[in-house]
């Protein structure tokens, strides 16, 4: 995102591809190199993002269809914007943000269906200017990420698939080719991970794909240690 100090990352994929769990490692990693890292997630991130959450991923809003999901997102996520994301870029931190408008670009506009020109102006007004600097996309078949989905909400008490996990496999699948068709499209913010290979593997690719991003000012203060 361009005229911030920080650096804004997220994480896209389909369900169960281990986002949270690598989102966590980078944060951590990044954290014990002396960045000031802010952790977050959509739908949410903010008080006014996360009271949509409940009613979105719950399915509350589904009979109002995909029109009004659609809207709904884009409410969230401009909160989340102003709130969150700009003013910690502006304070210089690193934002590590799991989904962005990529999610809604697949979810509601490719297996939504709507029309590209709705999608697109929904996504204007939301972000704002926040493009991220770098979208990591992690990949892996749908069924087996379906799999992992399934099996961690039948591991947590209480928990259930939600609203998007309780889809058919071939939507998944429709979803996996149209984030790759993305990263396709766009190959300098883009980066695709092989969700599938052993999760300190998948971290060590994460890192690779943000070390040469992170911003350069504590990079020269670190330098500037070294050789003191």
């Amino acid at each position: 995102m361009d005229g911030v100090n920080g650096l804004f990352v997220t994480f896209e994929g389909g369900e169960g591809v281990g986002k949270s769990t690598q989102i966590r490692l980078l944060a951590e990693r990044l954290r014990n190199l002396g960045y000031e890292v802010i952790v977050t997630r959509e739908p949410g991130g903010s008080m006014g993002a996360e009271a949509v959450r409940h009613v979105l991923l719950s399915g509350a809003a589904e009979e109002f269809g995909v029109r009004m999901e659609a809207i709904l997102f884009a409410a969230a996520r401009n909160d989340h914007v102003e709130e969150v994301i700009k003013p910690a870029l502006k304070n210089g931190a690193i934002v590590l943000c799991d989904r962005f408008m990529d999610s809604s670009r697949v979810y509601q506009g490719i297996t939504g269906n709507l029309e590209p020109s709705f999608v697109k102006t929904l996504e204007r007004v939301a972000i704002d200017g926040a493009v991220p600097d770098c979208t990591l996309i992690l990949d892996m078949p749908a069924e087996k990420g379906l799999a992992r989905a399934r099996k961690r909400a039948g591991g947590e008490k209480g928990a259930e698939p939600d609203r998007f996990e309780k889809e058919e496999l071939s939507t998944h699948e429709k979803r996996r080719e149209a984030f790759l068709d993305i990263a396709a499209s766009d190959p300098l913010r883009c980066r695709v991970v092989d969700a599938s290979l052993p999760s300190d593997e998948v971290a060590e690719a994460v890192f690779v794909a943000v070390e040469n991003l992170l911003p350069i000012r504590l990079q020269k203060e670190k330098s500037a240690e070294t050789v003191a």
